[in-house]
């Protein structure tokens, strides 16, 4: 694979990762449009392109991980109990979802479900209600919402934001935990797929280091400015417009299915 394709691919994942229209969804769809080899390797690609923007929400919210570190353990607690059940669909179901959803044929459909709760979490949002603090009942429910969006095409920040707030929490608490809680996640997908890489002599076959790190490179910056934009909007309570644009490219999408 070209280096420019990598960076490409890397561009694509900052920007799709933590705005909520699915970075695995679009990260398939420019990989069929630039007609990307990878020998096998999809998986390892698109956890390594996760590695820049893991490495862009950990300079976002360095202050506030310095803070729960140390004092604020509770919300360690949060995240890691958020963590299990995506952690246990990874390892056990993974490969029947990469299996079952590889190539992209479901992507209309999810993207349109991403769409609805979307538009289903701005107007409850927009509902007068008490707002409830984090605890062990909504942070498990974020955690079994974030669990669903490994299918390509529902967005995990979309997914996770979505049940933050249907859950009481405050719009920007919200967000927060959502990029927070893709931390332990893209942590522990790149402990596992680095051991397979480093095992596996097909791995590495298709893709250059050099591509990897012009990929990650451009995963980080991309990452960062998509977590400002985000947590501006969020603040505005606009995420109709990133609604409105995947039921458009799911529409896109069904139609080219069926007439072509």
């Amino acid at each position: 694979m070209e280096v420019w394709k990598a960076a490409v691919l890397g561009l694509v994942q900052g920007i799709t990762e933590f705005l909520p229209v699915s970075s695995s969804g679009h990260l398939l769809l420019f990989e069929r449009m630039l007609g990307v080899e990878t020998g096998g390797a999809d998986m390892f690609l698109g956890i390594m392109l996760h590695a820049g923007t893991l490495i862009a929400v950990l300079f976002f919210y360095a202050p506030q991980l310095i803070g729960m570190l140390k004092g604020d353990r509770r919300q360690i607690g949060y995240l890691l109990l958020a963590t299990i059940p995506a952690a246990l669909v990874g390892v056990f179901l993974g490969d029947a979802v990469d299996r079952l959803f590889f190539g992209g044929r479901w992507l209309w459909l999810f993207f349109a479900l991403t769409a609805l709760l979307l538009f289903a979490s701005e107007r409850y949002s927009r509902r007068p209600h008490v707002f409830r603090p984090l605890g062990v009942k909504n942070a498990a429910a974020v955690g079994f919402a974030q669990a669903l969006a490994v299918i390509p095409g529902l967005s995990r920040s979309g997914t996770t934001l979505a049940a933050g707030i249907f859950c009481g929490l405050e719009r920007e608490r919200a967000a927060d935990f959502s990029f927070l809680l893709s931390i332990p996640v893209i942590a522990g997908a790149l402990l596992v797929e680095g051991f397979k890489a480093f095992t596996g002599e097909n791995y590495m076959a298709a893709i250059s280091w050099q591509g990897l790190l012009a990929g990650t490179a451009c995963a980080a910056v991309s990452g960062l400015a998509a977590l400002w934009l985000l947590r501006k909007v969020v603040r505005q309570g606009k995420l109709y417009p990133f609604a409105i644009y995947l039921l458009v490219l799911s529409a896109i999408l069904a139609a080219s299915q069926i007439f072509f």
